[in-house]
């Protein structure tokens, strides 16, 4: 983890629930319980009826998108992490070495996603149901910012956790017990991904709105943030200890926190809005 904050900057509850339940916690689930409030909860609320709730798309199915979109972000944690949850979900039903031989239906939309992901202005839709398109384009939503942080804040898979983390996620649904996420006021919008919007970028952090805002097209960053944010949005794989090493020097952990949270969710939404967009035409 390339922040000390992330590691053991957790509330006593959290870091009770992490020494109990596991040796060594895996990085996404420390990720996770950090300041709940800022990101994960609404996050979560996203991401657990998009992966487990009912669906044009079977669980199995969902988690192949999901490994799909690691692939274009080159993200190897969860790239790995999706594939063990395409055979676990899906039951045989979908191999994730074998994209071709998914129903068609599939192959459609993950390519509709790729477009959604990479280049956004030039969407086009796909024949299916508008339900199983807004439906893909939640799941989409979920990991172009996962990945975004999982490779920002090099995120690795030690010995053990494929196997058990992704039996847990599976398991319990994509869900963390509520006491772990009561963190600050909770948002007041029925849809999860306003709420979100609202959490990352309007209500009160250690960062400024406008030094958040501005982190989502770069527009008005000072000089060390801008490069920074840029490959965060555009090329997340490409982030070393060396870029965060630099902006030590000038700013706080929680600020630097803030600032690569806004650009990778400010990112996902670009994409999720212009597919919405197309959607609602």
């Amino acid at each position: 983890m390339r922040l000390s904050i992330l590691d053991n900057g957790h509330r006593l509850r959290a870091r009770l629930f992490l020494s109990i339940t596991s040796k060594q916690p895996p990085d996404i689930v420390k990720l996770l319980l950090y300041r709940p409030g800022f990101l994960t909860r609404p996050l979560l609320d996203l991401t657990a009826p998009a992966m487990r709730g009912p669906s044009y798309w079977t669980a199995g199915e969902r988690e192949f998108l999901a490994m799909s979109t690691a692939l274009l972000h080159e993200c190897p944690f969860c790239v790995d992490s999706h594939a063990e949850l395409t055979r676990i979900a899906g039951h045989g039903e979908i191999d994730p070495l074998r994209p071709d031989a998914a129903r068609p239906e599939v192959r459609t939309v993950r390519a509709f996603l790729e477009t959604v992901t990479l280049k956004p202005d030039e969407i086009v839709l796909p024949d299916l149901p508008a339900a199983a398109i807004r439906e893909a384009l939640r799941v989409n939503l979920v990991w172009n910012i996962v990945n975004r942080l999982a490779n920002a804040f090099g995120f690795v898979l030690r010995e053990g956790q494929l196997e058990s983390g992704t039996r847990a996620l599976h398991r319990f649904g994509y869900r963390f017990p509520g006491f772990l996420l009561a963190d600050g006021p909770a948002g007041t919008h029925e849809d999860p991904v306003e709420n979100m919007r609202y959490s990352v970028f309007a209500a009160p952090a250690v960062t400024d709105q406008a030094l958040r805002g501005a982190a989502v097209t770069g527009d008005g960053l000072p000089a060390p943030l801008q490069p920074f944010a840029a490959k965060i949005r555009d090329a997340s794989y490409r982030l070393t200890d060396g870029d965060f090493a630099e902006l030590a020097t000038k700013y706080q952990e929680d600020e630097v926190y803030e600032i690569t949270v806004a650009a990778a969710v400010g990112a996902a939404l670009h994409s999720f809005d212009a597919g919405q967009q197309k959607l609602d035409a």
